[in-house]
């Protein structure tokens, strides 16, 4: 299998050391091609101290589980993070022996890897103490159990992806956040089954939380999304796309007590109006002259039907958006006009602009607002103009299919 390069002059002249430390820099592709070069690269590269960060995800058809578990013995205590993203292939048995042999895990993918239940969280909580940043998405196996597994054996958990896991209820939501109050990023997109007091608990024991992602959690109202802003006053990030019932009333609530929102995407959140919005953008200019703020630097306004080009004036003056705003998405806004692309000119750091089916902006609008900003992506789209009827009816009424029948 190998060559008799094992006095080649470079393993002469270089210190195992050194070449431990050049084998570091390789990724998971080259260190399998230089083991096979000769006996002293093999035990060289597959150096337990040379696979710290491994992502197998380009590979993902092809893991099974005897893969995790052979890298899982080979890397021990050196490993610290795993991308199993979409590797199909591996299941709890795999990453109970994982766990076992790699207890100094702090980043652990395991997106999409659909074979895994509440045995591999419970893996994780006896023997992972470390672990800091968990992906769950897509484990649609993965109910209350795991969450409470984690909440007693991973105290550092920071970020936390149960994205799409419909089996959560607010029952685990309690039992995570009584053992992991530092959480700073939690994504629980498409968990359809929380309900208001979950976000009650996670506003009353996560202080540092910065990301919040509620997608599509349809059973959310204004009463725990006022729990978060009062509570979790850091946040930086608040995603509630399709959380349609949602007023106005949250726009105030995060004017008032998230100072440090950067990212607001609140697409198909019809019931928010321009009252709502220019409320957040003078209380925002408020703060910001006490020096408590800026203000928001991406905002997804999708399917926010009942926005006008009044709110989208107040947006645009608002705190700090003509250095600030970087995006906004106004698709499906029917009552934007080019007005409101007037308001935004200013804006002098706006990056892009969503406008598909804003059957009021015009391509004149457009040019318009890139005379004041030539770099800004416009995403738009207008519909072909109809051509004129054919002179004189010579054209047939019905296709030849239609004559047929």
């Amino acid at each position: 299998m190998f060559s008799n390069n094992d006095e080649a002059v470079i393993n002469k002249k270089l210190p195992k050391e050194l070449l431990l430390r050049i084998f570091s820099f390789l990724d998971v592709v080259t260190l399998c091609r230089c083991a096979q070069v000769s006996r002293a690269w093999n035990v060289l590269a597959l150096d337990g101290s040379n696979w710290q960060r491994i992502d197998l995800f380009n590979f993902q058809r092809d893991i099974e589980g005897r893969v995790v578990e052979n890298i899982s013995k080979r890397c021990g205590g050196f490993l610290r993070k795993l991308s199993l993203r979409g590797c199909l292939g591996v299941g709890d048995n795999a990453l109970r022996t994982f766990a076992q042999n790699c207890r100094n895990i702090e980043v652990l993918n395991l997106n999409g890897c659909t074979k895994i239940t509440d045995a591999t969280c419970t893996s994780l909580s006896k023997f992972c103490s470390k672990l800091r940043h968990l992906d769950l998405a897509s484990c649609t196996s993965i109910t209350n159990l795991s969450l409470k597994a984690l909440s007693e054996g991973c105290p550092l958990l920071e970020q936390l992806s149960i994205s799409w896991c419909d089996q959560v209820t607010k029952d685990g939501v309690q039992e995570l956040v009584k053992g992991c109050g530092g959480l700073k990023a939690l994504s629980l997109k498409g968990c359809t089954q929380l309900e208001d007091e979950a976000l009650k608990y996670i506003g009353a024991n996560c202080p540092e939380l910065v990301t919040l992602n509620l997608q599509t959690c349809l059973q959310i109202t204004d009463d725990g999304l006022i729990t978060i802003c009062r509570g979790c006053h850091k946040l930086q990030s608040l995603c509630a796309s399709g959380c349609c019932n949602i007023t106005d009333a949250i726009l105030n609530a995060l004017g008032q007590n998230c100072p440090r929102l950067r990212i607001l995407e609140v697409a198909r959140c019809s019931q928010l109006t321009d009252v709502g919005f220019t409320t957040l953008a003078r209380v925002t200019l408020a703060a910001a002259c006490c020096g408590l703020t800026a203000s928001v630097w991406v905002q997804s306004l999708s399917h926010c039907e009942l926005i006008t080009d009044d709110g989208i004036r107040h947006l645009g003056n608002g705190a700090c958006a003509h250095d600030r705003l970087e995006v906004i998405e106004l698709d499906n806004c029917p009552l934007i006009t080019d007005a409101s692309l007037e308001h935004l000119k200013s804006c002098h750091s706006l990056e892009r602009i969503e406008l598909y089916d804003c059957q009021q902006i015009t391509r004149a609008g457009i040019k318009r607002l890139r005379t004041h900003l030539p770099n800004i992506k416009v995403h738009a789209y207008f519909a072909p103009v109809t051509p004129p009827p054919s002179v004189g009816g010579s054209r047939q009424r019905f296709c030849r299919c239609c004559i047929i029948l």
